[in-house]
């Protein structure tokens, strides 16, 4: 097991963001965090990786790392693609994607090269101010940041958010590349369609509890998703 989350809480003041969740990760899965629009989903995320205070256990390939702080287990390997991509739009698209190699004591040149390799929209803007980017340019730019980071776990917050259709396939297919390349992946997603499409497993948080969990397959079929954390049957979205 990669990851093994036992009993998060967090809390803001008095709003208990998550609660009581228990979430786990194998090597070279792909799982998925669903619910609604404050349902818990980033910070549930963020107790992961230690930007938020939280109780309970996280253990991260055979190690306890509760204690932890966020970059000691970056360093470890659990890497978070933050919501909006958090890019830094005064610097470079070279020296953002540096920025992802903060952790790492060798030079990370082989590496930086296969990414523009990879995207080449990047490597002909690499001189250019991470400004100019697009928003799914932008997405790409912030998931390659993440890789120079060399994770074991990536973890990304809502990646489809603001991109066209095309976009999103483009980015569902490059997460189903990087997990064939052997990276685990936990997938914070509205997108629940193409979510369940690609993880095998999937959680469902509804105020900060995980109401549902299971294999990612029968989970497009349960009506519970559905009817109690998207909508009701009167909005049904097409799973």
């Amino acid at each position: 097991m990669l990851l093994d989350a036992k009993e998060l809480n967090v809390r803001y003041g008095r709003n208990h963001a998550v609660k009581t969740a228990s979430v786990s990760l194998d090597h070279g899965e792909i799982v998925t965090v669903l619910g609604a629009n404050g349902a818990g989903k980033s910070s549930l995320l963020k107790a992961l990786l230690g930007t938020v205070r939280s109780d309970g256990k996280v253990l991260f390939d055979g190690t306890d790392i509760s204690g932890w702080s966020a970059p000691r287990r970056v360093k470890a390997g659990l890497v978070m693609v933050p919501e909006g991509r958090q890019i830094f739009v005064s610097l470079t698209v070279h020296e953002n994607l540096l920025m992802g190699a903060w952790c790492r004591d060798d030079d990370p040149e082989a590496e930086t090269e296969a990414i523009y390799d990879r995207f080449p929209n990047l490597a002909e803007r690499r001189h250019m101010p991470a400004s100019v980017l697009s928003g799914g340019e932008q997405q790409m730019l912030a998931i390659s940041r993440a890789l120079l980071a060399r994770p074991k776990l990536m973890m990304l917050d809502e990646p489809s958010l603001g991109l066209s259709p095309i976009l999103v396939r483009q980015l569902f297919d490059l997460i189903r590349d990087l997990n064939r390349d052997g990276l685990a992946i936990m997938l914070v997603e509205q997108n629940t369609r193409m979510a369940l499409a690609t993880a095998r497993r999937g959680y469902v948080l509804e105020l900060g509890a995980i109401v549902l969990k299971g294999n990612a397959k029968e989970l497009s079929s349960d009506t519970r998703l559905e009817d109690a954390y998207l909508g009701g049957k009167s909005d049904r979205v097409n799973l």
